[in-house]
């Protein structure tokens, strides 16, 4: 199963959310990996859960989009150490630390990232995903 873990400016919408889940699919089938764009859960920020981009791009792919506490954030070690989201979130990455702590959070024993987050072509999203198999099958 796949969480794409999401980032975002204010400014952002759809088109830059979009945006960073494709160059983030890209970037893991350039490593060969073989994989179904198929994402399973969006995962984001707490405090950015009420974005109407979000809401829409998760209505457009028919999944549900899931909260992370800063504080699981904080905690959840990630590939990219970005300095001014640390200083701005308290994390290095929201997209990868929010991709990981939302797989864990279904019950993932051992979710891992594909590659370090993906940037949308306007910087205003990134998106990383986790890949990790569901205990039950199925997330609830």
């Amino acid at each position: 199963m796949i969480v794409a873990g999401l980032g975002l400016r204010g400014a952002a919408t759809v088109t830059s959310l979009r945006d960073a889940l494709e160059r983030a699919f890209d970037a893991a089938e350039a490593c060969e990996v073989r994989l179904v764009r198929c994402v399973h859960l969006l995962a984001t920020a707490q405090d950015k859960l009420d974005s109407p981009c979000l809401d829409q791009l998760a209505v457009e792919l028919g999944v549900s989009l899931r909260g992370v506490r800063r504080e699981l954030l904080e905690r959840t070690p990630t590939l990219t150490d970005n300095p001014v989201v640390r200083q701005l979130r308290g994390g290095a990455s929201v997209a990868e630390a929010a991709a990981l702590a939302a797989a864990l959070l279904c019950g993932a024993t051992q979710p891992r990232l594909l590659g370090p987050r993906a940037i949308s072509t306007d910087a205003l999203a990134t998106c990383a995903l986790a890949v990790f198999e569901h205990p039950g099958g199925l997330l609830s």
